[in-house]
């Protein structure tokens, strides 16, 4: 029937939706002053932020395939919280030492080089770069700046993650610790 074809075509548009979630590391400490920028550890707003904003995502029914962090301490505690909140096993955590210090054009390639079994993926890593490849996939609202902890969901219609820009992918919401905790 004509409303079979219609369900099995939405369906395969379905399935083939890709979700990025960029999540910027949650707060960390500058209080040691001999401690390499690569090893600053959380401070107390980052260890109870971070916690929360993977239950957030949890309680909308986010069910991430793989997890991608930048090696750096703040950014894989980060992404350990989460990992937690998913039923993640620690390991199975991605690190990849090219999120430390990227430039924009180098998370697009990260991004381009994920693997397409994987449709939800969380990104852990940090500032200005994640407002800069955020803003790139905003159609109007321009993003001042994604916050310690702050989540960008980029949704997409790319059928692979090589074939993920602009042109068929959004910003579908943001979530900042202080406007959702």
């Amino acid at each position: 029937t004509n409303s079979a074809s219609i369900f099995k075509y939405l369906a395969s548009i379905i399935l083939l939706m890709r979700t990025l979630y960029l999540v910027r590391h949650a707060k960390s400490s500058w209080g040691n002053p001999g401690l390499r920028d690569h090893d600053r550890p959380l401070n107390d707003r980052g260890l109870h932020d971070a916690p929360k904003m993977a239950q957030l995502l949890v309680s909308q029914g986010v069910v991430p395939d793989l997890l991608v962090s930048s090696p750096a301490k703040r950014a894989l505690t980060t992404a350990l919280f989460f990992a937690e909140a998913f039923k993640v096993e620690p390991g199975a955590i991605q690190r990849d030492p090219n999120i430390y210090e990227a430039f924009p054009q180098e998370i697009l390639r990260i991004i381009s080089d994920l693997p397409d079994a994987a449709t939800t993926i969380l990104l852990f890593g940090h500032n200005p770069t994640f407002t800069e490849v955020a803003n790139r996939f905003s159609e109007d609202d321009l993003i001042e700046n994604v916050p310690t902890c702050g989540v960008v969901k980029i949704s997409s219609s790319a059928d692979s993650w090589k074939a993920f820009y602009e042109g068929n992918s959004k910003v579908a919401a943001c979530y900042f610790p202080k406007e959702v905790l």
